[in-house]
């Protein structure tokens, strides 16, 4: 049972910048699992202009906050202001939380582990020499990415609609991690031949993202197989043309809520050292969707 915790003079606050952060599911999530374990925080969103990021983490720490969660557009940027990373940060070239501590800022990055729990949680997923075809090239492709390279994936494509930026994370991945790991072209056709003998598809972009749910997925039933798990890192709205094409097809549609709540798990983790409610912080998500 939840316990309502008033906020008074001892509350700590952790909290999000981003620009914008008005849509966030990040506040009823973190205060709905704060009011189960009877913890005297508040998690509040703020909307940081580019150009204030600095100044904002600076403040934020001034002002005795916690710890933060990084969103778009300042994960990579925000790692400059670190002062120490963690491996995944270090690896994808971007922090997603902060803490913190005796005058330091520690960066990490929960999103490849978010990930990675959430498709263990769905679909008891073992990524030990596996082929994975991920959509994407941008920062949630490259948590993906790396760390299935690092949980021991045997080979990764990457398929942008800019070639050479995926050709760059391809080469990226196989300089720092040793994983077999190529760039194709973003085409339905070339897809169908990678997605053969694949075992993962993860749609790492925007499409289908709310408001813009009629969006053509970018993989239809035709190029899946029975055998495959496919992701679609969207959580809004959580059932995406694309899992609506993977369940045409007979294989196993996993949504973005997991990784949404997983990551969220792990900050919350590291702000307060409890065993985040993960339940609780997925029916809060799953409400305001």
């Amino acid at each position: 049972m939840s316990v309502s915790v008033p906020v008074d003079a001892e509350t700590k606050v952790v909290g999000l910048v981003g620009h914008p952060v008005e849509h966030s599911l990040s506040p009823p999530m973190h205060n709905a699992a704060f009011r189960e374990l009877g913890l005297n925080y508040v998690y509040v969103a703020f909307d940081v202009p580019e150009r204030e990021l600095e100044t904002a983490i600076v403040g934020a720490q001034s002002l005795g906050i916690v710890g933060l969660n990084v969103t778009i557009p300042h994960k990579e940027r925000a790692l400059r202001v670190c002062d120490t990373v963690d491996r995944d940060a270090e690896l994808i070239g971007a922090v997603n939380t902060l803490r913190f501590r005796e005058r330091r800022v520690e960066g990490y990055n929960t999103d490849g582990e978010g990930f990675l729990r959430a498709l263990r949680e769905a679909v008891d997923f073992d990524p030990r020499g596996v082929k994975a075809v991920i959509l994407g090239a941008g920062g949630a492709a490259r948590a993906v990415s790396f760390k299935l390279a690092l949980e021991g994936a045997d080979e990764l494509v990457i398929a942008n609609r800019t070639y050479e930026r995926g050709e760059r994370l391809a080469r990226e991945l196989e300089e720092r991690t040793g994983v077999r790991a190529r760039a194709v072209e973003l085409d339905r056709e070339v897809l169908r031949e990678e997605l053969r003998d694949a075992r993962l598809l993860v749609d790492a972009t925007p499409v289908g993202m709310h408001p813009n749910e009629d969006e053509p997925p970018l993989v239809t039933a035709r190029e899946m197989h029975e055998d495959l798990i496919v992701n679609d890192l969207v959580y809004n709205p959580p059932k995406t043309r694309l899992l609506e094409e993977a369940e045409r097809a007979g294989a196993t549609p996993v949504d973005g809520v997991g990784m949404l709540v997983h990551q969220g798990a792990l900050a919350f983790e590291i702000w307060t050292g409890e065993e985040a409610p993960v339940d609780v912080m997925r029916e809060a998500v799953l409400e305001r969707l």
